[in-house]
């Protein structure tokens, strides 16, 4: 969240020449100045890791105007999808410059740097001071916005990346595993976020809980089970739409400001959206699902063509492209109404896709369009003719009087505000409403098993 962070000041120093910051993190924001971890005693006395408005990593201690430390890679972080584990570590005793202060992405440590100051030996540095120790803010500016997971802080140790990570034996990718063999150190620290009420709890057994400002949530989206967000990378517009929240909540601002989400999948999926703010009456709002057809995989498959379920300024819903009966054809350019209800600001829509069966099912709080039934598989609003594909969730807030919709993908918050009251059938995703039978979040768990 932009306002949000946790901050602590320790009462003593710990080691002065070793240390180790390891963290797993899933960006929001690109193109900004984000700090991830940062110690501050003012301007001239600060220590960083963060990411630059170019999107590289920083690595910094900047000590009474004078760089100890200054290393930036050259390799960009842009991918808002997926979950980057960094391991920082510091050990000025080593007599190898390029030993002593080391970063390390997804087990595999950096090596090409765009700027690369290192400790002298045996260097003092400003990692385990009594400085404010702040977690996504820097103390003045640059929050981060994004998901955060197992911050860890070790006190003493420099320490490699297998110590919270490892190779999985089948698939070869860097995954998460709880920090084991780990001496925390008198000012080390491990943050679990597991207490949805207590964000900031230390379980290093040091009892250094942070203390937790703004509007922090605590998400289902981790390193182990990534869900669907707000694509920013894929926007179908020179003039973007504002999209905030972890990626949860779109704003449009211009015509046509549509976006697809970085998840889709081959099965039956749900998603829930609240309606914010309504377009006026020459306007449109987009709530619905997008195809990408296997035999036309590239971006001329997010056009007008090829989606379904939205809402027209008329209070029907209506879907692109469809016949009479629902069906998909290609080329058709036809709009036909299959429902009636306005889904006025303060609505949620519900989004059911069988996208193997080709159809889409939509609900207005809790009440399916067209007598839709998801589990029978009638009612539905569109589809496709003689075509399997991936289908994502697909968003269009249309028109110079914008609308705004939170999306909920399964972590169980319309932007920054609980759901009211979990419905059934979640298997263990959050949503207001029933899933239908058969149908799961979009999430990474999720389409390994049924997608």
């Amino acid at each position: 969240m932009a306002n949000s962070y946790l901050n602590k000041t320790f009462s003593g120093n710990g080691s002065t020449t070793k240390f180790t910051a390891s963290f797993w993190v899933k960006r929001s924001k690109i193109g900004v100045t984000q700090e991830v971890i940062a110690k501050l005693l003012n301007g001239s006395n600060e220590t960083t890791i963060r990411f630059k408005s170019d999107d590289t990593l920083n690595f910094v201690d900047y000590t009474g105007d004078s760089t100890l430390l200054g290393k930036t890679t050259n390799r960009k972080f842009r991918d808002t999808n997926a979950w980057y584990h960094i391991v920082c570590n510091i050990d000025t005793t080593q007599a190898s410059a390029d030993d002593r202060a080391k970063i390390y992405v997804n087990g595999v440590q950096e090596t090409s740097f765009s700027a690369n100051t290192v400790y002298s030996q045996n260097a003092s540095t400003s990692w385990n001071n009594t400085w404010g120790t702040h977690i996504g803010w820097s103390g003045s500016d640059n929050y981060f916005d994004g998901y955060l997971s197992h911050v860890a802080l070790v006190d003493g140790t420099a320490l490699t990346p297998t110590s919270f990570g490892e190779t999985d034996s089948t698939s070869g990718i860097w995954k998460f595993k709880s920090p084991s063999g780990v001496t925390w150190g008198t000012n080390g620290v491990h943050l679990k976020f597991e207490n949805s009420g207590a964000l900031g709890t230390d379980s290093s057994g040091n009892s250094n809980t942070f203390a937790v400002n703004g509007n922090l949530k605590q998400s289902l989206d981790t390193p182990s089970n990534v869900y669907a967000t707000l694509n920013t990378l894929n926007l179908q517009t020179s003039s973007p739409p504002t999209i905030i929240n972890g990626n949860n909540t779109i704003s449009a601002i211009t015509d046509n400001d549509n976006v697809a989400t970085t998840l889709g999948g081959e099965f039956k999926w749900y998603y829930e959206a609240k309606v914010l703010v309504n377009p006026d009456t020459s306007n449109n709002l987009g709530v619905g699902v997008g195809a990408c057809h296997i035999d036309a995989f590239n971006y001329a498959g997010w056009s007008a063509g090829n989606r379904s379920g939205f809402q027209n300024s008329d209070t029907k819903w209506y879907s692109n492209n469809l016949s009479s009966n629902g069906r998909f054809v290609e080329g058709a350019g036809t709009q036909v109404t299959v429902g009636l209800t306005q889904a006025n600001a303060g609505a949620i829509i519900g989004v059911a896709c069988d996208s193997a069966n080709g159809r889409v099912y939509i609900h207005v709080n809790g009440v399916y369009q067209n007598s839709g039934d998801p589990v029978g598989g009638t009612g539905y609003i569109g589809g496709t003719t003689g075509k399997s594909g991936i289908w994502f969730p697909y968003f269009s807030p249309d028109g110079t009087n914008y609308g705004t919709v939170d999306v909920n993908f399964g972590n169980g918050l319309f932007g920054t505000t609980a759901i009211t009251s979990a419905g059934s059938n979640g298997n263990g995703s959050l949503f207001e409403y029933d899933v239908p039978s058969g149908y799961y979040a979009l999430n990474t768990k999720n389409i390994n098993t049924y997608g």
